[in-house]
């Protein structure tokens, strides 16, 4: 791909969505670790000088993509949760199926969950005060409508909906790691078994987690 210069906003922000497309497309095929600036900036066809132009860096460019990454997460679940919980059952069924769809839906976005996982210890760091202030204006806003979304669903968490939204991030930052072990660690399950008894399968391991924090917030709230 190659670009000429930028000589109104309309192209400046046709070039911008040129490399979080790019970035996105990476993150299909290798981890967050691996996406290097060098290696987005050969594929967007700008030198690495250009494209910090655009971003402060490359984890400015992987902030970006968190933030919509939860957005398009959110509105799946969404539509998950209309069609698979009953407000007319007891809130024990309810959290349940909540359980199961957060956890579904995070696992099957696994580029979403590596994201969560670098956040705090990465992406939030080799960042400008202006980037960081924009990305926690839009995760402040994120928080909120996931909160709105599980209370439409299960009231009883009242105010402790926000702090279950958090941690149901956080965990699937966590866990994630876990379900995709490196090459020695799957070699060292292969040569005993037992082992694999740490190797957690991601939706199993985000349902149960999740299933705890609502039976411990209903209570609370």
């Amino acid at each position: 791909m190659t670009f000429q210069r930028a000589r109104n906003d309309e192209q400046r922000e046709a070039r911008r969505r040129a490399i979080l497309e790019t970035a996105t497309a990476m993150l299909d095929e290798m981890g967050v670790a691996e996406l290097t600036l060098n290696e987005l900036s050969r594929r967007v066809g700008r030198a690495k000088s250009n494209v910090l132009r655009y971003f402060d860096s490359r984890e400015a460019v992987l902030l970006e993509l968190l933030d919509a990454a939860v957005q398009e997460w959110l509105t799946e679940v969404s539509d998950a949760l209309v069609r698979g919980v009953d407000p007319r059952r007891p809130v024990t069924e309810r959290a349940d199926r909540l359980s199961e769809v957060l956890a579904s839906t995070l696992a099957a976005r696994r580029p979403l969950c590596e994201l969560l996982g670098a956040q705090g210890g990465v992406l939030e760091h080799n960042v400008s005060v202006e980037v960081v202030v924009k990305h926690k204006r839009v995760a402040l806003a994120r928080l909120t409508s996931a909160a709105d979304l599980l209370r439409r669903h299960v009231p009883e968490l009242g105010g402790e909906a926000e702090r279950v939204c958090f941690h149901v991030l956080v965990l699937a930052g966590a866990l994630a790691p876990y379900s995709s072990p490196p090459a020695g660690v799957q070699a060292a399950y292969d040569l005993e078994p037992a082992l694999a008894v740490l190797h957690l399968e991601l939706r199993d391991s985000l349902r149960s987690a999740i299933r705890m924090l609502l039976t411990g917030a209903v209570p609370r709230a």
